[in-house]
């Protein structure tokens, strides 16, 4: 008898669970979707704010550190890689993809490094390689001396500019 009313009872459930479905309505799915949409973009959000919070607590402002790279004239050349060094040591080498590059010959600026690094003079160096509009490979390098301060620092590189000098490169602090 004991082994009967368990049995029983997951006869019913079977039984009753397929009715229980057929009952929900056109409006209860609608709703139920409705709310899967919410908590999506509930989720989306809550994201943002984490890696804005992460970016915040990874990169302190007061030693924060970022540099850009852009083309000054995008016509005159095809950026190939560039390779940042800071105090002699890699930051950052890139690779262009056409992409990319498409992306910065329309005028994008690339984020190419974020860290964080103490207040004071630090050598920069910048090494790039690129073909010219007359076809010809070009390897320049350039150093930079940054004066950070308190604060963030950000530092644009223009590869290629009438302003650039001899190799080719220009710098701006942000």
């Amino acid at each position: 008898m004991r082994k009967l009313i368990p049995t029983f009872l997951a006869i019913l459930l079977l039984i009753s669970f397929p009715l229980s479905a057929a009952d929900v309505t056109k409006e209860q799915i609608k709703g139920l979707d409705e709310q899967v949409q919410d908590i999506k973009t509930d989720v989306i959000d809550l994201t943002a704010e984490l890696l804005q919070l992460e970016e915040k607590l990874l990169f302190p402002s007061n030693s924060q550190f970022a540099i850009f790279v852009s083309l000054a004239d995008p016509e005159d050349l095809r950026l190939d890689s560039v390779q940042i060094k800071l105090e002699n040591k890699v930051l950052a080498y890139h690779l262009y993809t056409f992409r990319e590059l498409e992306a910065m010959q329309k005028g994008g600026v690339q984020k190419i490094y974020t860290g964080n690094i103490k207040t004071g003079d630090h050598k920069l160096i910048i090494s790039y390689s690129a073909k010219a509009a007359s076809g010809g490979e070009m390897k320049r390098s350039a150093s930079y001396t940054l004066k950070k301060g308190v604060g963030p620092s950000f530092v644009e590189i223009k590869i290629g500019g009438p302003d650039a000098g001899d190799q080719g490169l220009e710098f701006k602090d942000w």
